[in-house]
Order: C-alpha cells, then sequence, then structure tokens
C-alpha cells in the first residue's frame, strides 16, 4: 500500500514535518514515526494506513504503487498538478 520511505518523501514534497503528517491524518506522531521508521511496505492498521493515503492524497501527493505507470519507473511519489482556479 505504501512504504516508509514514500511516506518520508510524499512530507518532504509537502514541505510537512510527522507532526502536521499527524495531523492531516487523525494519528498519533508516535504511530507517523512507527510508520516511517519501516523499510519496506508499511504494516500496521488498515484504517491507520487508509488515513495516511488519503490525507496525502488531499495535501496533494501521489503514491506511485511497485509497476505503475511511471517515466523513472519503481515506487515514489510525484505532486499532482494544482486544480485550475475559477
Amino acid at each position: 500500500m505504501i512504504t516508509g520511505p514514500q511516506m518520508r518523501a510524499a512530507r518532504a514534497l509537502l514541505g510537512i514535518d510527522q507532526k502536521a503528517l499527524a495531523e492531516l491524518a487523525g494519528l498519533s506522531v508516535p504511530t507517523i514515526q512507527r510508520m516511517e521508521a519501516s523499510s519496506g511496505t508499511v504494516r500496521g492498521v488498515v484504517g491507520s494506513l487508509t488515513k495516511i493515503v488519503v490525507a496525502l492524497d488531499l495535501a496533494g501527493v501521489e503514491l506511485i504503487a511497485e509497476g505503475s505507470a511511471s517515466t523513472a519507473g519503481g515506487r515514489g511519489v510525484r505532486l499532482k498538478a494544482p486544480p485550475p482556479r475559477h
């Protein structure tokens, strides 16, 4: 679903710290720290993982899964294009 390095990279792209991500996702800072410490796919409560993915998505980060279309291949994150302003 998401890896620890993806979470750290997503935060870096957004310019937020672990506390801000915890607040966005409605989780505790220790939960974020534990998830980000994972070297591979983050394991944990599905509800918590879903909250992270949704929070990052709403903040403008697109997570790229293994095998998904990407010019560089592999896993990673990229910022979405901002929505058009009206």
